[in-house]
């Protein structure tokens, strides 16, 4: 009996071994991959299927991508998409974007698909924008002609991607803020804002004229004015301010006038207050010399006196007068 069940124990562990062994095979030999390769004309060898488990690239991915080329007419080397993917590049994608290329007659390499790749760019967008053409609106740009009025554009701009300068060229922002300069530049050198409403069509001629896609990864077919607008009167604005600074200019300078007048009279002032007291000084050294009498003394305080009361006469006699005007 012990035996026996010694000898179930030995088969069942036997039968677990094989098992295991059986499912390592199966893991690190797709058979189900490697038929699909063989009967869509892509063959893969087992080994190379087993190189990839051993290096963890997955097999499905890279042989898929293989096949849908292979089926699209496309001749790419299974050791060129498992070096892509080791890279870490998305092989599907540039696999589709090389199938996408082909069928509209654009030339796209496998080497340059995998580059655009790696660098960062949607290459499967990029052809799709190759076929058809993107449309990019400008944010609204405020430019002021020579008249002095503002007027707010907006444009369209029709790009399609250029697959020779996809890797690096220059992205969107670039030709938006090109063509932004190019309206600003447009409508500051026109004579009067009139002439921009009535043709807006020279905007974009002149802007096309520049060639602001080179240097980018589009090349830009047309760009037009979808909207303008006309905004303030800057110009006017601006002679406003020009005129409340002259003024406030010519206020400072002339408060700076009135106090150095005013400055100066004081100074006299003081002037003749100070000669007003040498008199009495001068008076009594006059005296003393005897360049004076009294008699002189009193005759100057009743002319003084006077030409007080003369003054006082004159002031309330003016009253009147002023009153009954």
């Amino acid at each position: 009996m012990i035996d026996i069940l010694a000898g179930m124990t030995g088969g069942f562990g036997a039968l677990l071994l094989v098992v295991a062994g059986l499912a390592i095979v199966l893991y690190l030999v797709p058979v189900p991959l490697w038929i699909a390769a063989w009967a869509s004309g892509a063959y893969v060898g087992l080994l190379t299927l087993i190189g990839m488990r051993l290096r963890r690239v997955p097999p499905t991915t890279v042989v898929t991508a293989r096949i849908s080329a292979v089926k699209a007419g496309l001749d790419v080397s299974i050791n060129d998409l498992e070096a892509h993917f080791l890279a870490g590049g998305n092989v599907e994608r540039v696999v589709n974007a090389m199938i996408s290329a082909d069928k509209a007659n654009i030339a796209l390499p496998f080497k340059r698909a995998a580059a655009i790749d790696l660098a960062g760019r949607n290459v499967l967008e990029a052809v799709q924008m190759s076929v058809l053409p993107k449309v990019i609106q400008t944010p609204k740009v405020a430019a002021v002609a020579k008249d002095g009025i503002q007027l707010i554009a907006v444009c369209l701009v029709t790009v399609r991607t250029n697959i020779e300068r996809l890797v690096g060229g220059a992205g969107e922002e670039t030709i938006v803020a090109r063509v932004g300069e190019g309206m600003v530049s447009t409508i500051g050198a026109a004579a009067s804002h009139k002439s921009v409403l009535e043709n807006p069509d020279h905007i974009s001629k002149h802007i096309l004229a520049k060639g602001l896609d080179a240097g980018t990864a589009f090349e830009i077919l047309s760009i037009d004015i979808a909207d303008v607008t006309v905004g303030e009167n800057i110009g006017a604005k601006l002679q406003i301010d020009q005129a409340n600074a002259d003024k406030q200019i010519a206020q400072a300078k002339a408060e700076e006038r009135r106090a150095m007048a005013v400055a100066q009279e004081q100074e006299m002032r003081a002037r003749v207050v100070e000669a007003e007291a040498e008199v009495p000084r001068a008076m009594a050294e006059a005296f003393r010399q005897g360049n004076m009498g009294i008699m002189d003394y009193y005759r100057m305080k009743n002319l003084q006196a006077d030409t007080v009361m003369r003054e006082e006469i004159a002031s309330t006699s003016d009253e009147p007068r002023a009153a009954s005007r």
